[in-house]
């Protein structure tokens, strides 16, 4: 039995997906009632939470393996439960922000402490360490329904994001397979492109004619204010304004581990395309296609 948390997210559902393709038995760790529903058919769900470890151990009952997510209050506790039970194989969703081991930064340093965790847990290992998720762009659709402009930061930042699904068939057979112990791999999509970029496949899949409009530093700041910890928008600004985080590489990772090549950005808005096109507003007509 392979154990998936966050199995109904973008990367862990694309973790299930990835598996059950591969004829493993999954269950997946929910939070409760809500969450089931959500779980595709032959996934077994259990409840449980990764912040209280001692509510795992039904989940646990029968696994050799588990996808498990970073950044949970008590990892070290979990990690014990997992290795009580018996489990054979821990694979941890990290960030491409762990191997630079800053630890001042406070998103690098919840993924390194995770990491250390599941060294020190005993427990054989590996990691994923994954550039931006092409899903991130799924934050655009309110403005998408409120018109064709799309303000975001850090317009001049470059990333080769990565398809969700290219993460799972990673994870999966790291899961499933041998020669993954104590190994660590960073992941990017096949291409490097600048937020603007991502726009215009946005507008060709949607038929619109949208436009980015770069938000400044000041404007940005005050929006993730609005939402999140002072700590957390410094740690992005670090990231993203001040070049902390270089994600502009295209590496051959995914391609040299499964065998084909990760998707690209434009395959992957085409496979979501009904979720944007159903952000649409009401007023806005398509773009008419040149003869």
């Amino acid at each position: 039995m392979m154990l998936v948390t966050g199995a109904t997210g973008n990367v862990g559902g694309a973790v299930v997906r990835a598996l059950l393709g591969a004829g493993e038995p999954v269950r997946g760790l929910v939070r409760g009632e809500a969450d089931r529903s959500r779980l595709p058919a032959g996934v077994e769900a259990v409840t449980g939470d990764l912040d209280e470890p001692g509510t795992l151990r039904a989940a646990l009952r029968d696994v050799r393996a588990v996808f498990l997510l970073s950044g949970y209050r008590d990892m070290p506790g979990a990690l014990a439960e997992m290795r009580r039970a018996g489990v054979e194989r821990v694979v941890l969703l990290s960030s491409s922000a762990a191997p630079d081991g800053d630890l001042s930064n406070v998103i690098a340093r919840d993924h390194i402490v995770s990491e250390h965790a599941v060294r020190e847990s005993g427990v054989p290992c590996s990691f994923i360490q994954p550039n931006a998720f092409m899903s991130n762009t799924f934050r655009w659709i309110p403005q998408l329904r409120e018109g064709d402009v799309i303000r975001a930061p850090f317009a001049r930042m470059r990333a080769a994001m990565i398809d969700p699904a290219d993460v799972g068939a990673v994870a999966a057979l790291a899961l499933t397979s041998t020669g993954h112990e104590g190994r660590a791999y960073r992941l990017s999509g096949p291409e490097s492109l600048l937020p603007g970029d991502c726009v215009a496949v946005l507008a060709d899949v949607m038929g619109r004619e949208l436009r980015l409009e770069a938000q400044t530093d000041a404007d940005a700041r005050a929006e993730m204010s609005a939402t999140m910890p002072p700590e957390y928008v410094e740690a992005f600004f670090r990231f993203y304004a001040d070049g902390d985080l270089d994600e502009s590489s295209v590496l051959a990772t995914v391609r040299d581990l499964t065998g084909r090549r990760p998707r690209r950005f434009e395959q992957w808005a085409i496979a979501h395309a009904d979720r944007f096109r159903a952000a649409s507003p009401a007023h806005t007509a398509p773009r008419k296609k040149e003869q």
